[in-house]
């Protein structure tokens, strides 16, 4: 069996296949990053070995193309963090960097840690746009965020009373844009006025499109997946990042390997009689960050949970030795709903036609003819 190793960029890939029980090398090529590149790859690897597994570094944004176009051709694709590849090439003999001993690097990665290790690619399109819809509402939030500074600062100048009254977050509600506005009417026409106002408008095009996107995420979810959010703690948003991050619960053979990927499986950090483990560090920080948002939800408003939390404790385990068990715990469950069959997707609703434009009707006449003259014909 031989582990292809994929470097990946916006025009070409460097492709470096390893043996598996060695970690020779078996041969090198790089390829344009285009459908004519990803059939002459396949080729290339069908002359190599019958037996093989594709290892790509784990950049979506260039490397989406190329993993469709393998999945479709009926390959194994792995998704390799880079954080693997660059310590693998650290291990390396051989010193410096190219596109070829990036590949390199990422295969023997691969190998070292075991092929069974690293879950399958899977595409879904309905999970791949709710996790581009909702990394877009995090892009405009952040963008909001800026521009809410911005006008704090101009606000200090303007009226500062006005300013310390701003609860965090009140600059999300439109009903107080609206508010703010009306106050900045009446503060003059100067450059700093004129300068807020034009940020204020900005702040509440922004509001705008994230509702409009939360919206729109919770009708894709109640249509995918509607089990999730019957979770507590469980929202659109958290949903969505479970959801988009996890790439197909499909690709985990089991709800261990889930674990590994969200950073919850316990990590040993024993030393002589001592026992015990630490959380993990690793894996994907927004799965992560989704499990803890419903982890706190739960020990808030959940009696099981607290009563969990506090029978963790009475064995010896500290808080965040509990909230870690929580975390694994919540890390089977989702992993569960996740698994399940999503619902089928709706049909596209047909285009409403066009009516047809109707001939126009001659007026009608309801003017009455004179008499005609009666004729004798002799």
């Amino acid at each position: 069996m031989i582990v292809i190793g994929v470097d990946t960029h916006k025009q070409s890939h460097a492709l470096a296949a390893v043996d598996e029980g060695t970690g020779r090398v078996r041969g090198g090529r790089e390829i344009k990053a285009d459908e004519a590149g990803h059939l002459a790859a396949v080729r290339w690897a069908r002359e190599l070995d019958e037996d093989r597994v594709w290892a790509v570094e784990d950049c979506r944004h260039v490397s989406g193309r190329l993993e469709q176009a393998l999945i479709a051709a009926g390959e194994r694709v792995l998704r390799v963090p880079p954080k693997l590849m660059g310590a693998s090439r650290q291990g390396e003999r051989e010193r410096g960097k190219s596109d070829q001993i990036d590949a390199v690097a990422i295969a023997r990665a691969v190998v070292k840690d075991g092929v069974e290790r690293f879950p399958s690619a899977y595409l879904d399109e309905r999970a791949m746009e709710i996790r581009l819809l909702a990394d877009h509402r995090e892009d405009l939030v952040r963008e909001r965020s800026k521009v809410q500074c911005r006008l704090r600062w101009q606000l200090l100048d303007i009226c500062p009373e006005v300013e310390a009254k701003l609860a965090a977050g009140s600059l999300s509600h439109l009903r107080n844009l609206e508010r703010l506005d009306g106050r900045l009417r009446r503060a003059g026409t100067g450059a700093r006025v004129r300068v807020a106002r034009a940020e204020l408008a900005q702040i509440r095009t922004l509001t705008r499109q994230v509702d409009a996107l939360e919206r729109e995420l919770t009708e894709l979810i109640t249509a995918y997946k509607p089990k999730l959010l019957d979770e507590l703690g469980c929202g659109t948003l958290t949903a969505a990042i479970l959801i988009g991050h996890t790439a197909g619960a499909e690709r985990f053979r089991t709800e261990a390997c889930f674990a590994r990927q969200t950073g919850t499986a316990p990590i040993p950090c024993s030393s002589g009689k001592r026992t015990q483990h630490r959380l993990d560090r690793g894996g994907d920080r927004q799965l992560n960050r989704a499990l803890h948002t419903i982890a706190i939800t739960r020990a808030q408003r959940d009696q099981k949970t607290i009563d969990y939390l506090a029978r963790k404790q009475a064995e010896g385990n500290t808080r965040k030795g509990a909230y870690r068990c929580l975390k694994r715990h919540l890390a089977r469950r989702f992993w569960r709903l996740l698994a399940e069959p999503p619902l089928p997707a709706k049909p596209a609703a047909p285009a409403p036609k066009t009516p047809k434009r109707a001939a126009p009707r001659r007026p009608i006449d309801n003017t009455i003819p004179a008499a005609t003259p009666m004729v004798c014909i002799t």
